[in-house]
C-alpha cells in the first residue's frame, strides 16, 4: 500500500510502502528511503547522492540524549545500502568544527585546510561506527532539517550544466529551489548551503531545495517521507521541462551519420573491441562494456556529437570514471571500412594520449599525484555506439553507465538552453584530489588473475567446473563453457553469487555479467567456437586463457571392439575439437595482439598402452602432441600447455553409475547395488588412488590448481609442455 499516487509520476518511480516503512525503526527508515532512491538510476547513478537523518540516541558513554547524524559515507550504493553503509556522527560535534575550519588560515584552499576537516570527521564518530564518512558529511550536517537527500537525477543536473542555470531554476522550480555556483564537495559547500538555508529562512521563503551548479539536487525536510516525495517531485518537474523542450529526432544537431544493423554491427564489434583492448594494455588490461542503446547511437551518430564530447562530463561522479572526455572518433559507418576505423582509431588515441598528458600538466599542482594512464575509459564510434573500459567487468557498467548519464544531461541542457562542461582545472582538482589518490592506495593490491579474461570449455562438471572456481577465486572473469549450456549457466550462477553480479549482454543469450558468464558451446562445429568467442568479445572485451577441459570416453563393448562411428566421436571431441578450439582462437588473439595462455587437457593415458581403452587412449596420445604441435603455431604470442589427470571420478560425466559398477566389478571391488552414486565413486577413486605412489585420490581441484598455474603469469616461460597431475602412475614416465 503507497499514499500517493504513483501515476502522477512518469520520470521517476515512486515506491513508498506504508505499511513497509512503519515497521522499522527510524535508522531502518533511513536505509529504506535510500533504497528506493537508489534504486531508480533517473534519480541518482551507480554509487552516487547520499540520504541522511538526524536521529535522536544514546551516549554510550554520559547516557544522555544526543543527536546523532546517520548519513550514508564513503563508497557504497544507494540502492544496495545497509546499515554498515551508514557513518553515524554527533551531531553537535560536527557544528563545532566550523569554529575551527573559520580559523584556519587557508580557510576556503581546496587544499590542505578542506583535506584537514575530512580527518576530523573521524573525531565525531558516535558508538565507535567504523564506517568512514564521506566528504559529503557537512552538506547533511549543516542544513537545518532532520532529513535529506543529496541525488544525481540526469534532469536536474542538466539544468546545473547550462548556461542560464541560475535563470531556469528559477523557472522551473519556483520559489522552492535556489541555484548555487558550482563548489567542490566539501567542508566549504556544507557552509555555503547553511548560509543559503538561513538567509532563505530570514525572508520566510517556502525554500526545500538547492541545485548544485553542475552536480545534482540537494532537498529536505522535517519528515522522511515527505524528503522522498520532495525528491521524486523535483526531479519530475525537472523531467517534464526538459521534455517540453526536446527536439525528438532533431536532438543534438540531427543525424549526421547512418545506421548500422544489429548484424553488421556486433560482426565489426567482434573485431574491434579486442583489437582496440590490445592497444589499451600498455600498463594494464581493461575489462570492456559495449553500449549500444538507441538513446547512445541516436548521440554518437548526430551533428553534435563530436564538439558535445570535446567539451566532456559536467558531474564530478561521472568524470571520475569516464576521465575528463571520451575518445570520439568521426567513422562514417556507410561509406567507410574496417580499415579506415583501425586507422581513424589508432590517429585518435595518439591524439588523445597528447591531449591528456598536455591536460595534467597545464592544470598540475605542486604536489598532485604522477599522471595516471593517459588511455580513454570511454570510446565513441557511430554507428557502434560506446565501449567502456574499466579494471573489471562492474567498473567498465558503471563507467558506461556514467557516461550514458553524461549524454542524457548534455541531451537535457542542449533542449533547453547551452550544455556548460566542468572547467578543466576544476574536473583536474577532482580527478587528482589528494585524498582520493589516498583512498586509492589504500585499496587492497590485486589479486594474481585480475584483469584476467579466461574462457573455460567444459565448466559445467568436474575439472572444468573447479577450474572456472579456481580462476574467479583470483580475481579472474571467467566464461564459463560447456555443450550443456544448462550446466555452464549453472556455474556462472555461483560464481556471480560468490563474486558479484552486473548486468547481461543483449541478444547474446549470455546468462549474467559479472565475474562470469554461461553460455552453450559444441567444440566439434566451428561457428558454435565462433559464437563462443563473440560472446566472449562483447561479454567482456576480449582472451587472456583459454582452458579446454571438455572430452569423451566411449565405453567399448565386452569384446574391447567399437564402433567406427564411436572411434570417429572419440577422436572428434578428444583430438579434434581441441584443435578447432585452439584454431578459432587464432584470430582473437591476433586482433588484441596480447600474450595469452591455452591450457588443454589430456591424460596419462596417451603414454600408457593398456587393455580396454583403445580409442581413448589413441585420441590422448594425439592430443599430446597436438599441444606440442600448437605450442609451435600459436608461438612467439600465444602459450600451450596441458595437464594430463590420471582418472578423476569425482565430478565426472566420464563416471555415470552403470560404468562406475562395471570398474568395481572389473576389479573385484565389493560394493551393495543400493550404495549411494557418491558412495560407489568413493569406493572406485579409492582404488585408483591406491595404484598410485602416493596412494592419494585425485580431484578436480588438483587440477586446476595446475591449469590456474600454467594459465597465469608464474609459468610465463613455459609452453609445449604437459605436466602429469597423477599422484604417481610410474607407468606414465616418459622413457
Amino acid at each position: 500500500m503507497t499514499s500517493a499516487n504513483p501515476t502522477q509520476y512518469q520520470y521517476v518511480t515512486y515506491g513508498w510502502d506504508d505499511v513497509k516503512a512503519n515497521a522499522l525503526n527510524p535508522i531502518d527508515r533511513l536505509i529504506y528511503r535510500s533504497n528506493l532512491l537508489g534504486a531508480d538510476q533517473r534519480i541518482t547513478n551507480t554509487g552516487g547522492g547520499n540520504t541522511s537523518s538526524k536521529l535522536q540516541g544514546t551516549d554510550p558513554l554520559t547516557g544522555a540524549s544526543i543527536n546523532v547524524l546517520w548519513v550514508k559515507g564513503s563508497g557504497g550504493d544507494l540502492r544496495t545500502a545497509t546499515r554498515a553503509n551508514f557513518a553515524s556522527l554527533y551531531q553537535d560535534k560536527l557544528l563545532d568544527l566550523r569554529g575551527l575550519y573559520a580559523k584556519s588560515p587557508e580557510r576556503g584552499v581546496k587544499t590542505p585546510a578542506e583535506d584537514d576537516m575530512v580527518g576530523r570527521y573521524l573525531h565525531c564518530t558516535f558508538n565507535l561506527n567504523t564506517c568512514a564518512p564521506s566528504i559529503d558529511t557537512p552538506l547533511h550536517s549543516f542544513i537545518p532539517a532532520k532529513h535529506v537527500d543529496h541525488t544525481h537525477p540526469n534532469a536536474v543536473i542538466a539544468i546545473a550544466a547550462c548556461k542560464r542555470a541560475k535563470e531556469l531554476t528559477a523557472e522551473v522550480f519556483g520559489d522552492e529551489v535556489v541555484w548555487t555556483a558550482w563548489q567542490r564537495p566539501g567542508f566549504e559547500l556544507g557552509l555555503t548551503l547553511r548560509q543559503v538555508c538561513e538567509t532563505h529562512q530570514r525572508g520566510l521563503s517556502k525554500l526545500r531545495g538547492i541545485v548544485l551548479g553542475q552536480h545534482g539536487l540537494i532537498n529536505w525536510s522535517d519528515d522522511d517521507k515527505e524528503c522522498y516525495e520532495l525528491s521524486l517531485k523535483l526531479i519530475e518537474k525537472a523531467s517534464r521541462f526538459i521534455q517540453s523542450k526536446d527536439r525528438g529526432d532533431k536532438t543534438f544537431g540531427g543525424p549526421r551519420f547512418g545506421s548500422l544493423d544489429d548484424t553488421r554491427r556486433q560482426e565489426l564489434l567482434v573485431e574491434i573491441v579486442p583489437w582496440l583492448r590490445g592497444r589499451l594494455s600498455a600498463q594494464k588490461r581493461p575489462y570492456g562494456t559495449v553500449q549500444a542503446t538507441p538513446e547512445v547511437l541516436r548521440f554518437v551518430n548526430s551533428v553534435d556529437a563530436a564538439r558535445l564530447a570535446e567539451l566532456g562530463t559536467s558531474c564530478p561522479d561521472h568524470f571520475l570514471r569516464t576521465k575528463i572526455k571520451p575518445l570520439f572518433v568521426a567513422w562514417d559507418p556507410v561509406k567507410e571500412d574496417l580499415a579506415a576505423l583501425k586507422s581513424k582509431l589508432e590517429a585518435g588515441l595518439e591524439k588523445y594520449r597528447l591531449d591528456y598528458r598536455s591536460y595534467y600538466d597545464r592544470c598540475k599542482r605542486p604536489n598532485s599525484p604522477a599522471m595516471r594512464d593517459a588511455n580513454p575509459t570511454v570510446i565513441l564510434i557511430p554507428g557502434l555506439g560506446m565501449i567502456a573500459w574499466g579494471k573489471s567487468k562492474s567498473e567498465s557498467r558503471v563507467t558506461a553507465e556514467f557516461y550514458t548519464c553524461a549524454v542524457d544531461v548534455m541531451r537535457g541542457a542542449e533542449a533547453i538552453d547551452e550544455y556548460v562542461a566542468l572547467p578543466q582545472q576544476e574536473a583536474f582538482d577532482i580527478e587528482y584530489w589528494l585524498l582520493e589518490e589516498a583512498k586509492l592506495q589504500r585499496m587492497p593490491a590485486e589479486k594474481e588473475l585480475a584483469r584476467t579474461i579466461a574462457v573455460v570449455v567444459g565448466a559445467g562438471h568436474g575439472i572444468g567446473k573447479a577450474t572456472a572456481h579456481r580462476l574467479a577465486r583470483d580475481g579472474a572473469h571467467v566464461v564459463c563453457a560447456d555443450l550443456s549450456a544448462d550446466a555452464a549457466k549453472a556455474t556462472a550462477k555461483e560464481l556471480t553469487s560468490i563474486y558479484g553480479l552486473g548486468i547481461g549482454v543483449a541478444g547474446s543469450g549470455v546468462s549474467g555479467c559479472g565475474m562470469a558468464v554461461g553460455t552453450g558451446v559444441d567444440i566439434t562445429k566451428r561457428e558454435s567456437l565462433r559464437e563462443l568467442f563473440a560472446t566472449t568479445t562483447l561479454a567482456f572485451g576480449g582472451i587472456d586463457s583459454l582452458i579446454v577441459t571438455a572430452g569423451v570416453y566411449v565405453p567399448p563393448k565386452p569384446d574391447g571392439s567399437l564402433t567406427e562411428e564411436q572411434w570417429k566421436f572419440t577422436f572428434d571431441v578428444n583430438v579434434m575439437g581441441l584443435y578447432l578450439v585452439a584454431d578459432e582462437s587464432r584470430g582473437l588473439w591476433k586482433r588484441q595482439g596480447l600474450p595469452g595462455s591455452v591450457v588443454l587437457t589430456t591424460s596419462v593415458n596417451g603414454v600408457v598402452a593398456k587393455k580396454g581403452s583403445l580409442a581413448y587412449d589413441t585420441s590422448k596420445a594425439a592430443a599430446d602432441h597436438l599441444v606440442r604441435e600448437l605450442a609451435v603455431e600459436l608461438a612467439p604470442m600465444v602459450r600451450v600447455n596441458a595437464v594430463a589427470p590420471a582418472t578423476v571420478v569425482e565430478g565426472s560425466t566420464m563416471f555415470p553409475r552403470d560404468r562406475v559398477i562395471a570398474s568395481l566389478t572389473k576389479y573385484n571391488i565389493a560394493f551393495a547395488p543400493s550404495e549411494s552414486d557418491d558412495a560407489l565413486r568413493s569406493k572406485l577413486a579409492g582404488f585408483y588412488a591406491e595404484r598410485t605412489m602416493l596412494k592419494v585420490p585425485i580431484t578436480p581441484a588438483h587440477q586446476a590448481e595446475t591449469i590456474a598455474f600454467l594459465a597465469g603469469e608464474r609459468s610465463s616461460r613455459t609452453t609445449g609442455q604437459i605436466v602429469n597431475v597423477d599422484a604417481g602412475l610410474h607407468e606414465a614416465f616418459l622413457r
